[in-house]
């Protein structure tokens, strides 16, 4: 006989599943944001790192210096092979003795095992804990004053609330909660939920670059930005990468960045989709760099993209194949000179 308790139990877990069912067709990529976004965030994974000397293992393996890090502060970081190139760029933040590590679901599956290979010689303990936890990402002008209402005042970073955490990121918001202690039919009930493609959409026109499984090993840090977003310590001790990640700082050589690109297609893009570049008034087109994180609707397309550092922002683009594409690049919201 099934207990009541368990009856309840499954009945709130079907209006969980219902409500992250539901989500709505995505605004436009040329429209208006609406004023409250409220995106189920199921494209992200999160790992966990516990054990005596958690925090410590991880910064010795990560661009991101751990050891600083604040109880009310986030930030980027990337995971690196010891030739300097990224396995894995993520968010990373704690709450209590748990430090956390927020990226894409496919990219943390290939990355736990890379890092749990040299965690077994500490006391570390490093976990997928994805699905533990419900993952929303809010924006919009009403995005403030309803996270607020749900969960009080809000710190500048991370506000540590009882059942998780939230993240602010210029004015936009990653809300981490734990799933056996919301309710999240109540959470929503006055929400129109968008899928992670909206989120993603933001996430492009920042300049952020969410590197997927499929680029795993390809890139160095500095090819997608990362030392633009804070994502690189160049004063903490040795981490995996960190000779190549240095030497390209203080030598230099580095001859490629992350561009924003947008525009129209007339097919849907894939992981083989190449971008190609102009080459001047009838000397027709070369191939220009590899598409990272991309949106569509239809065919208005949205991405960011590995270039050549010295490409013009009115560059001629398009992909491969599709004749009628027309691709622009759009200026990044921050600077890539070196403030040191």
């Amino acid at each position: 006989m099934i207990s009541g308790t368990i009856i309840a139990l499954l009945i709130k877990l079907l209006d969980s599943l219902m409500t992250l069912s539901t989500s709505q067709p995505n605004w436009p990529l040329n429209g208006q944001q609406p004023a409250l976004m409220v995106s189920h965030l199921s494209h992200l994974g999160l790992m966990s790192v516990t054990g005596e000397q958690g925090r410590s293992f991880i910064h010795g393996q990560v661009t991101t210096d751990i050891s600083s890090l604040e109880a009310e502060q986030w930030r980027w970081g990337a995971h690196c092979d010891p030739k300097g190139k990224m396995l894995a760029t993520f968010r990373t933040f704690a709450k209590g003795d748990t430090l956390f590590m927020l990226m894409p679901k496919q990219t943390l599956a290939l990355d736990l095992p890379q890092l749990q290979k040299y965690a077994v010689f500490s006391k570390a303990e490093l976990t997928d804990v994805s699905e533990q936890w419900l993952i929303l990402g809010v924006a919009g002008e009403q995005a403030a004053s309803w996270l607020t209402a749900k969960f009080g005042e809000l710190n500048a970073e991370l506000t540590l609330i009882d059942n998780g955490m939230v993240i602010q990121d210029n004015d936009r918001f990653i809300v981490v909660i734990e799933q056996s202690k919301v309710d999240t039919a109540n959470l929503l009930a006055d929400v129109s939920l968008f899928d992670a493609t909206a989120w993603q959409a933001l996430e492009t026109l920042a300049g952020y670059p969410n590197i997927g499984a499929a680029h795993s090993a390809q890139f160095v840090p500095q090819m997608c930005n990362l030392q633009a977003i804070d994502g690189i310590s160049f004063n903490k001790g040795c981490y995996m990468g960190q000779e190549t990640i240095a030497r390209m700082k203080y030598r230099g050589g580095n001859k490629r960045a992350l561009y924003i690109v947008s525009g129209t297609v007339s097919a849907v893009l894939t992981d083989e989709s190449v971008l190609e570049i102009a080459l001047g008034e009838g000397a027709g087109f070369r191939r220009a760099g590899t598409i990272i994180e991309s949106v569509q609707r239809e065919q208005q397309v949205l991405f960011t993209a590995v270039l050549a550092n010295d490409t013009p922002l009115d560059a001629s683009l398009r992909i491969a194949g599709d004749e009628a594409s027309q691709l622009h690049i759009i200026e990044l919201p921050y600077s890539l000179e070196d403030s040191e």
